[in-house]
């Protein structure tokens, strides 16, 4: 189809600088068909495109670029987006390169207007001033983002400013700034799944490699990704969320089997209101910094009220400065009765002490069924009291609930559950069942986490009279290296 006709709209200075502007009028240009309209602005040498003036990509227009094409951009130059940008390239390692043509005068960047879409694939960008997002409608994905500057976006490579953008299976590699943020005063949810995000924040400022504001009612998920600082850099965190302590602005995050090593710290919740599953990740070496003053935790979570709900299992934090840091009203559940914890701690500390968790508040906080010693699997409470500090150090502090402890083999039940009958079940005064993994003990918990009983077992048949209020109870059996917990309803 022919194209309309160009509209350019002509700013004139000194200089004589003029913009190319699409015409709005529904069409679909790729590279070639843009620099036809004007070869002065977009000229192609036969090998490359260069835009030596501002483009814009008017609403209901569309740039779709297919090919494995290469688009330089002069300094201080940028391409708004009020329609829609579509790349895709193909697969293979084949991609469309955009980067500034003189890499010490940067570009822009690229700056995608409210109500315009995006979707990015096997793109490449460097040298330019980032992607600023101020559209609902973004994914990108296996895309290399590499070496990029302050321009259009100064908050990250990738700035949102409302949504859920996609964000998977990129690479971010030595940016000045973050990988990607949101502002305090705006509510996003990204969907920042399986991106090795590494060595960011090269300017080594106070922002961690991923910078996250407020997500209102949606939820915030980063998950699957490799989160590897520079260890040159002792400013440059790895996974903040923030609503800026004491803003009403919701936080409802999953932060899940992440890797996050070698930054200033590992993961940081602050601000109240603030809801969030932290799991399976692996949290190791964030001391780039090396100032426990100042920071260096594994997990730091920080809030001015009780309105926090944290929930943390099955994380590997070793060797930070700080395992886990709770400050002033901050808020975590690290494992109760009907839900432990399986975190494994190992070796965080500084200055000759271990500290995998510093309860710097003085609210409760349940822990139970952690491994708080890696090399210890049989570490008494003595020995985990030594790395936790709470109420036992400092009687304004609140108490932790360390109990059920389990490291190693520890937890690992070896035969199938199955086989293991309670009974009756529901019960009124009684239980039976044969004890045949000889389990030493037998405790008995409410729902809360509340030790209400404990018996002695023997081997082989046991019957234990039980004279509980009616409602559900949490039975532990436990022995020196197995453990298995078993619901009983008390009718």
């Amino acid at each position: 189809m022919k194209k309309s006709i160009l509209i350019i709209s002509l700013f004139v200075s000194a200089s004589g600088i003029s913009q190319l502007t699409t015409p709005g009028t529904g069409e679909n240009y790729n590279l070639s068909e843009l620099s036809a309209l004007d070869p002065t602005v977009l000229g192609f040498d036969g090998t490359k495109y260069i835009l030596n003036a501002d483009l814009i990509i008017a609403a209901s227009d569309t740039l779709e670029v297919t090919s494995s094409d290469t688009l330089f951009v002069d300094p201080d130059k940028r391409i708004t987006i009020e329609g829609s940008l579509i790349t895709d390239a193909g697969e293979n390692n084949i991609k469309f390169f955009i980067s500034s043509s003189d890499t010490l005068n940067p570009a822009e960047g690229i700056r995608f207007e409210e109500h315009s879409f995006a979707s990015i694939k096997n793109t490449e960008f460097t040298y330019i001033g980032g992607l600023k997002v101020m559209t609902e409608e973004f994914l990108i994905e296996n895309c290399f983002l590499a070496h990029n500057v302050s321009g259009v976006s100064t908050g990250a490579v990738i700035s949102l400013s409302r949504g859920a953008a996609v964000i998977r299976n990129n690479v971010f590699f030595q940016n000045d700034l973050p990988a990607v943020g949101s502002g305090a005063n705006q509510k996003v949810a990204a969907q920042i799944i399986g991106n090795r995000i590494e060595k960011n924040g090269q300017t080594n400022v106070n922002r961690p490699q991923l910078n996250m504001g407020p997500t209102g009612e949606d939820t915030l998920r980063v998950i699957d990704n490799i989160i590897i600082g520079d260890r040159a850099l002792s400013m440059v965190g790895g996974v903040g969320v923030s609503n800026f302590m004491g803003a009403t602005a919701k936080i409802n995050a999953i932060i899940e089997n992440n890797t996050i090593q070698d930054n200033r710290y590992g993961v940081t919740i602050a601000g109240s209101n603030a809801n969030a599953l932290i799991k399976g990740n692996t949290i190791e070496d964030n001391d780039t910094q090396n100032d426990p003053a100042l920071g260096g935790s594994g997990i730091s979570v920080n809030s001015t009220d009780d309105s926090q709900s944290l929930i943390l299992r099955e994380n590997k934090i070793r060797r930070n400065l700080w395992g886990i840091t709770v400050i002033s009203k901050g808020s975590v559940d690290l494992g109760t009765i009907g839900d432990l914890g399986d975190n494994v701690f190992s070796e965080n500390g500084n200055n000759g002490e271990f500290f995998a968790l510093y309860n710097n508040t003085s609210l409760p906080i349940n822990a139970m069924g952690n491994c708080w010693i890696e090399t210890n699997e049989t570490a008494d409470s003595a020995a985990i009291e030594e790395v936790i500090t709470h109420q036992v150090d400092d009687p304004l502090l609140g108490v932790v609930d360390f109990s059920l402890p389990s490291c190693g083999t520890l937890g690992i039940v070896s035969f199938d559950e199955a086989d293991f009958t309670l009974y009756p079940n529901p019960a009124e005064t009684s239980i039976q069942f044969e004890n045949k993994m000889n389990f030493e003990k037998i405790e008995f918990f409410t729902l809360n986490g509340q030790l209400i009983n404990t018996f002695r077992l023997d081997s082989g048949h046991n019957q234990i009279n039980v004279e509980l209020p009616q409602g559900l109870y949490m039975l532990h059996f436990t022995n020196a290296n197995h453990q298995l917990t078993k619901k009983l309803m008390i009718k």
